[in-house]
């Protein structure tokens, strides 16, 4: 069979199509630009309260990292929440950590309320220790979760991790029972129906190319024509480009691959994972894996840190295989059918951040936790926009920094340089 170099989930769905909207309105209250998860969540919110929005979408609907990542919803954030703490206090630190928990059951609500059928299931997530000192961190973490925010998880030693993981080369793990997995394409889909249902306009291939100020709101021109917005909300991720010059500095785009295997069998996938938890390891340029609801193995890392090109998603599909085959030398002979890549948004904190620049309201940095925590920050943007609370959201109190201008105009020169020090970083620790 030859390897399909497209996204897996998309074919599990009908996405939604480029002619839900077939010109652009002349003003709306809200002009939402990025049509992927935290976009749509945003749009389904303000149009629910009576807003007119539109959702402006260079490409179709979820077509970015919302429907090309893992389908993992985590607690937490990228960055220890002890990191955290050292950087912003003890008070924000557990305000963000609690957020990033209250997310998951943002995302549970919304899936019941709005009917969407995606494979949702809070199986919690499996971190596991790729050495032995990654055992002793996770035993303090589980002991810091639980005194300071009363967060309780179980830690898994290697010679009970066979209940876990059929795999050999741990050295144990730490079970979060809050975390939930899906089908992200199904999700994003569902999402964008249920913005639509409330009212928002979807409109798909419509490149914002610029944004300009226009009285008391702004202008928004793009491929498809022009349109007028009392206010501005970008989501655009990894995405973020020349239209908002302000943002994209501030944002890195980093590329994460997956592949996927053809449908295993029964036995083998219960072998594989046990409970069917979503999956990671300990290290800087970690991998990430799940089974899919027909059992295929997905198993995604950072092959590579560019952003997807075809030569970066085959070299990526060669690197996960053999990582995949030493996790689990079972699916040795297993056919890999798909393989893809998708762009994610790192701010340089590693932080998610939100706010009002140059008088645009953004929501941006979720660093691989978007699915969960995109939709939550959506959600709550749209509200905080109309209540005008954003400046008391805890993502909008700490600064949201870049390189000194002159040094990242957003194309990130220094991504071989990030991916030889977690390389590094892997070997020491």
């Amino acid at each position: 069979m030859t390897l399909k170099e497209k996204v897996y989930w998309p074919d599990t769905t009908q996405m939604p199509s480029g002619e839900l909207v077939k010109e652009l309105q002349s003003r709306v209250d809200v002009a939402v630009v990025g049509g992927g998860i935290p976009g749509l969540a945003a749009a389904r919110t303000l149009a629910g309260r009576g807003a007119s929005v539109a959702v402006l979408e260079s490409e179709t609907m979820g077509w970015g990292a919302s429907s090309r990542n893992g389908g993992m919803a985590l607690t937490g954030l990228k960055l220890d929440a002890e990191v955290v703490e050292a950087r912003y206090g003890a008070e924000l630190t557990r305000q963000l950590f609690e957020d990033s928990v209250a997310a998951l059951d943002t995302v549970e609500q919304l899936i019941v309320q709005e009917h969407i059928a995606c494979d949702f299931s809070r199986c919690g997530h499996l971190l596991l220790a790729n050495k032995p000192a990654h055992y002793i961190a996770l035993q303090h973490e589980a002991e810091w979760y639980a005194q300071h925010f009363n967060h309780i998880t179980h830690l898994v030693p290697k010679n009970n991790l066979h209940d876990e993981i059929g795999s050999d080369i741990y050295f144990g793990g730490l079970v979060d029972e809050s975390s939930a997995g899906l089908n992200p394409a199904q999700y994003v889909a569902g999402l964008a129906q249920a913005a639509e249902r409330s009212g928002a306009a979807l409109c798909p291939k419509a490149w914002v190319t610029r944004i300009q100020k226009a009285g008391d709101g702004f202008k928004l021109d793009t491929v498809r024509g022009s349109l007028l917005a009392s206010q501005v909300l970008v989501t655009t991720g990894g995405y973020t480009g020349a239209a908002t010059p302000q943002l994209r500095r501030r944002i890195i785009p980093i590329g994460s691959y997956i592949i996927a295997t053809q449908p295993l069998p029964v036995d083998l996938a219960r072998e594989l994972i046990p409970r069917r938890r979503m999956v990671f390891d300990y290290k800087h340029y970690l991998n990430y894996f799940r089974l899919s609801a027909d059992n295929r193995m997905i198993f995604g890392g950072r092959a590579a840190f560019f952003p997807e090109t075809s030569t970066t998603i085959r070299s990526s599909a060669d690197i996960l295989h053999a990582e995949m085959v030493k996790v689990y030398p079972q699916v040795t002979d297993a056919v890999v059918e798909y393989a893809w890549g998708g762009t994610l948004d790192f701010a340089f904190d590693q932080m998610p951040h939100t706010g009002q620049l140059a008088g645009i309201y953004y929501a941006l940095g979720f660093a691989g936790h978007g699915v969960a925590l995109g939709t939550h920050l959506g959600t709550r943007m749209a509200n905080a926009i109309l209540d005008g609370t954003v400046n008391e959201l805890p993502y909008s109190t700490y600064k949201f920094s870049s390189l000194p201008r002159g040094l990242y105009n957003g194309r990130p020169w220094f991504l071989p340089l990030i991916g030889l020090w977690h390389r590094i970083l892997d070997w020491i620790y």
